[in-house]
């Protein structure tokens, strides 16, 4: 694609950071590292198990096949039916076809499935996950793709087409109309966070606007091209317009003229039809989810015009490592390496629109009217949040069901989280209140990956507390009957001695899924809870010549298969798919 420059406004950087409220601020980068763990990395399966709960592998003897057939009117369309699967899988690149979908699997560790149930049975709250969509502003200077040298997965080649593909999760989402497991209508659809990729206000307005219906433009910077690095010459990444050999064309990634122009053009969403609720995740509170830099540098390198592309090998390994560990949640390995590295950068289009967001900048660009959609106006969010400058709230999801959301990201840094005493307090109220009904939790971080305890800058002196002492609250009140998350992008599934602990995958890797939840009183002293997982309303055959809207979201699904260094078993295990886990009550 031409580079041609456009004519822009001159920017006082300083000036708009201080308007914006951004400087100074937490912010800061973070990033996929593949295998080795980063923000957005997938966790292998639960680490240290907490007090009362097992592993995915200690749970699977214990699941009983249920029935094969879809059970309810939407099931046609989940992954009960079929699903995306590779057509060849000893090919190079694998190209996606249908495959048989997955069964449902009952799971009876806290109570027995009674016969009849299905007869009975009153339905309390029927809605969809969807998590860690990462929106991603692929242009953005902070972005650290050249640590890809050392890490494959580092850097994804098909996300640019992230807006495409959660436009069609949406279509997915407005055409079941039910839950799949009983027919009752969907009440509502709550994202568990990672919304944004690099906590950036073109990506949260982005974001919004898929959500409640719009046009999007995924492009920042020069509004008449793209300036990122598929075009670069930097043979690291997929150059998808040129036949020139790079490190995915080696693998079977295709020429596909057009791909930059069309990844670029404006998607129209018809917006969920469903009243929507948003909780937030570590992207969405540190820039690119790791890194909290209170100078403000990372912050003004965002507007700025200068990125860098790529860096010696010997750097990107020793970034790659802090960043993996976790070392530096100041951001400070970062700022270094971009200070001393001004002379490998390139010129780009400065952009105000990159700047950081704030939690309070978050919190009104949800209460905007403009992002209303099918409501409710702030999608759980208050004006009372906005004056405590708080990301945590409380909301009704049906007959005796009360959802929390609550913030789990460090916001003094690093891409693991906790709970202030103040939210744990939260947590345990809500619980107290609503002894004699049910409380379902939601939030971005999982019971395995909240072990960082490092104060809030905003609460220096308030304690901070890990999964197992949130796992060890829940168990102590009948109430809870669920966890739902997201961060670690893969299926599982965990029984918590009396409540169970659902982590759904991510919509930026394969196999692109979100899931459909329904809390039924079975009228005979248990609960079941089914959950059902689906796909986007993308075709699942790609056509490489289909740059429309639609043939783009399939591309995005059938790249992401394929994305070097991508984990495969990140649709976990049969057990932690498509479920009806029984609680005793």
């Amino acid at each position: 694609m031409s580079r041609i420059r456009s004519t822009v406004t001159a920017v006082d950087r300083r000036s708009f950071l201080a308007a914006a409220g951004a400087v100074g601020l937490s912010t800061g980068i973070g990033l996929a590292v593949g295998t080795s763990g980063g923000s957005g990395s997938a966790s292998a399966a639960p680490a240290p198990a907490v007090t009362g709960s097992r592993t995915p592998a200690a749970t699977t003897p214990t699941a009983t096949p249920g029935p094969t057939a879809p059970t309810g009117p939407s099931a046609g369309r989940t992954t009960l039916h079929s699903l995306a699967a590779p057509r060849d899988l000893s090919a190079t690149f694998r190209r996606l076809g249908d495959g048989p979908g997955w069964r449902r699997v009952v799971r009876e560790q806290f109570a027995s499935a009674k016969s009849g149930r299905e007869d009975r049975r009153t339905v309390l709250s029927s809605f969809v996950q969807l998590t860690d969509l990462h929106v991603t502003d692929v242009q953005h200077p902070v972005r650290t793709e050249y640590v890809r040298s050392q890490s494959p997965g580092a850097w994804r080649p098909h996300e640019a087409l992230s807006v495409a593909g959660a436009v069609s999760l949406v279509e997915q989402i407005n055409a079941l109309g039910t839950g799949p497991a009983t027919g009752a209508p969907l009440a509502f659809a709550m994202t568990t966070g990672d919304n944004t990729d690099n906590n950036s206000l073109c990506e949260l307005d982005w974001y919004l606007t898929l959500m409640s219906g719009g046009l999007v433009t995924p492009n920042s910077g020069d509004r008449e091209a793209y300036e990122g690095v598929q075009n670069s010459g930097l043979r690291m990444y997929w150059h998808p317009e040129d036949g020139a050999p790079d490190s995915d064309k080696r693998l079977g990634y295709p020429r596909i003229d057009g791909f930059l122009e069309a990844a670029l053009r404006p998607v129209r969403s018809p917006g969920l039809t469903l009243p929507w609720y948003s909780t937030a995740g570590n992207h969405d509170g540190l820039t690119s989810g790791a890194y909290a830099d209170r100078t403000g540098f990372l912050a003004e390198f965002a507007v700025g015009d200068r990125k860098l592309f790529d860096i010696p090998d010997p750097d990107a390994a020793t970034l790659l490592a802090r960043i993996s560990q976790g070392e530096t949640a100041d951001g400070g390995a970062l700022i270094s390496l971009l200070r001393r590295e001004k002379r490998r950068m390139r010129t780009i289009t400065a952009d105000p629109r990159r700047a950081p967001f704030t939690p309070l900048q978050y919190l009104s660009a949800h209460l905007n009217p403009a992002n209303t959609g099918a409501g409710p106006v702030g999608h759980g969010y208050t004006r009372e949040n906005l004056a405590g400058a708080s990301l945590d709230y409380t909301f009704s999801m049906g007959e005796n069901v009360t959802g929390i959301s609550l913030d789990t990201t460090d916001h003094g840094g690093h891409f693991t989280g906790s709970l202030g005493t103040s939210q744990l307090d939260l947590l345990e109220r809500t619980l107290k209140e609503h002894r004699d009904g049910y409380v379902v939790l939601f939030t971005h971080h999982n019971s395995w990956t909240m072990g960082n305890k490092r104060p809030d800058p905003a609460k220096p002196g308030e304690a901070r507390h890990d999964g197992n002492e949130v796992v060890a609250l829940l168990r102590r009140h009948r109430s809870a009957v669920a966890w739902i998350n997201g961060h670690s992008h893969r299926n599982v599934v965990l029984p918590h001695g009396s409540f169970w602990e659902i982590s759904t995958a991510s919509h930026i890797e394969f196999p692109q899924l979100a899931r459909v939840i329904e809390i039924a009183d079975n009228k005979d002293g248990t609960l079941s809870l089914f959950t059902t997982l689906i796909e986007s309303a993308a075709p699942r055959e790609t056509d490489f010549t289909d740059l429309s809207q639609q043939g783009l979201a399939s591309l995005y699904r059938e790249l992401a298969l394929n994305a070097p260094g991508s984990r495969q078993d990140l649709a976990g295990l049969k057990d932690a798919r498509n479920t009806e886990l029984l609680l005793r009550r």
